[in-house]
Order: C-alpha cells, then sequence, then structure tokens
C-alpha cells in the first residue's frame, strides 16, 4: 500500500494512493464508516497502520474502486507530514566497493539531527542561504518508524518500519568544511529538507536491500547505488539509535547517499527510488 499526503482545494490530506490519482482517508471512513485517522502522522502514531494494511491487502484495494478519487492532476503533493519529532541523518553510509563493507562496519555511523523547520515538500524550492557559497543536495532513503521502540536487536528493527519515503538532504557543505562540529548548523537551514508525499509500506517495497537511491541533478543521473551498498543498513541503523534514545511512530531516519550534486540558482534536484514518484525541488 502507497500513502501520500496531497493538497486538494487548499487543503492537505492524507489518502492512498490508487492508479487513478488519490482515495483519502477522510473518504475511506465515510465510504465504509470506519474511523482511520485522516492524516498520515495520526495514522502511524495511532499505531493502526498495520491494520490498514492489512484492510487493504485483504480485499480492501478492490473496495477503493467504488469511492470517489481525486484525480492527479488535481492534486498537488504535500510533505509527508510537517512535525516529525526526531529527524536523523546518516553520513557517508554507501560504498561503491563491497568487498570494503565488513572493514567498514566496524566503526560506527555518522549521525545528525536536523530541525522539522527545515521540511519543504516536492516541489517547492530549496533556498540557497546568504550565508553559504557551496550547497549540496543529496538522494536518500527515509525509514520511517512504525512504533515505539528502545534497544530493539536487528532481527526486530525491521518490526518497527511504518514505511519509507524519499527524500533530499540538503547542507550547506562550505559551512561544514570550515569545522566538523558545524555539521547541524550545516544541515538545518530552512528549505533543506525535501521530504516525500508517498510512503510505501515494507510490504509493497520488495526487496529492500535491492531498492536503488539516484540523485539526478538537472535532468542527468548524477549518483546511483543499492541498498545493499550501505555500509548500515536500515536493521542496524533502527538498532544503533534505539540504543541511544527511545524512537517514537513518525521518526524519520536518513539513510545516507550514493552521492550529492552541488547546487547553483535555477538547477533542479530530485530523488528517485523505486516505488516512489520522482522527488523534485527547484533552487533559487
Amino acid at each position: 500500500m502507497k500513502l501520500a499526503t496531497i493538497v486538494h482545494d487548499g487543503v492537505e490530506q492524507g489518502s492512498i494512493a490508487v492508479p487513478e490519482g488519490y482515495v483519502t482517508l477522510a473518504e475511506l471512513n465515510r465510504g465504509t464508516g470506519a474511523d482511520w485517522p485522516t492524516d498520515v502522522f495520526g495514522l502511524i502514531a495511532s499505531g493502526r497502520l498495520k491494520e490498514l494494511t492489512a484492510w487493504y491487502n485483504e480485499g480492501g484495494q478492490e473496495r477503493l474502486a467504488a469511492l470517489p478519487v481525486i484525480p492527479a492532476g488535481q492534486a498537488s503533493p504535500a510533505p509527508l507530514y510537517r512535525h516529525p519529532r526526531k529527524i536523523w541523518g546518516i553520513g557517508m553510509n554507501y560504498t561503491a566497493d563491497a568487498s570494503q563493507l565488513a572493514a567498514l562496519r566496524e566503526e560506527e555511523p555518522v549521525s545528525f539531527m536536523k530541525p522539522d523547520t527545515s521540511i519543504i515538500g516536492s516541489g517547492e524550492d530549496i533556498v540557497l542561504p546568504a550565508q553559504s557559497e557551496r550547497v549540496t543536495a543529496e538522494a536518500e532513503l527515509a525509514i520511517i518508524i512504525g512504533r515505539t521502540c528502545r534497544n530493539v536487536s536487528e532481527d526486530e528493527a525491521l518490526l518497527a518500519i511504518a514505511g519509507f519515503a524519499a527524500a533530499i538532504d540538503t547542507t550547506a557543505a562550505d559551512i561544514h568544511a570550515r569545522h566538523m562540529r558545524y555539521l547541524t548548523r550545516a544541515k538545518s537551514f530552512d528549505t533543506f529538507f525535501t521530504f516525500g508525499s508517498e510512503l510505501i509500506t515494507p510490504d509493497e517495497a520488495g526487496e529492500l536491500m535491492e531498492l536503488q537511491v539516484e540523485t539526478w541533478h538537472n535532468g542527468g543521473l548524477a549518483h546511483a547505488a543499492k541498498l545493499a551498498n550501505m555500509i548500515f543498513p536500515p536493521a542496524y541503523l533502527i538498532d544503533f539509535h534505539s540504543q541511544v534514545m527511545t524512537l517514537l511512530p513518525g521518526d524519520v531516519i536518513l539513510t545516507g547517499t550514493p552521492g550529492a550534486a552541488v547546487l547553483r540558482s535555477g538547477d533542479v534536484v530530485e530523488c528517485r527510488i523505486q516505488g516512489l514518484s520522482p522527488l523534485r525541488s527547484g533552487v533559487r
């Protein structure tokens, strides 16, 4: 199942993606007499996403065909949600040489946090800050946490995932280059986190480690890698961070990038991941 947050008639609405467009969660409730939360964050926080996924897989997908659909052309993408409790980012998490993975995993992940004020949606512009002369953007797979978890093992970690989203993590690279301690500042400018409007559930994502993350820049493929080339895969990242702090439903973990693009005003950067619509931001 694929969820999305869309804007229709000026209102952000949680919805289920269907071939013709979107069935809102509010319309689903009206048509079936259910009482699902009507926004994506609320649905995740309620703990009922797995229940809705089961309904969808056990005949609900066919029932959606009888409900009113908002055509894709009449909806605009919005951020999946705007106020996650935590946004973790992971740095330097891919290697081009799979033979290096075992040695690299002897280290620990490089991680940082971003504020929710950095969030924008697909189609919104990244704004180049006046205090930076070198800004980069990176396509990433975002893990969406689906339940409260603390001290989980890698085996348990995958069960804590609500789904996956596309993301673009933007950095004031010259600020970070001046001093490694400036990383949080370099990552935190407004518009520096383009957050996909869609969430794909784990059962729909297919073989996780075969997913390919692609950074596109001005219409051309700049960087690409499969999750199999991650130094620290999703289950490890959840395990590792849950040993530090309690992870909550809706928390986001950005899993790193195969490569960054240097941005200039007028550019367009995209994140493309199989199963999700391209996530795109202009630059100004």
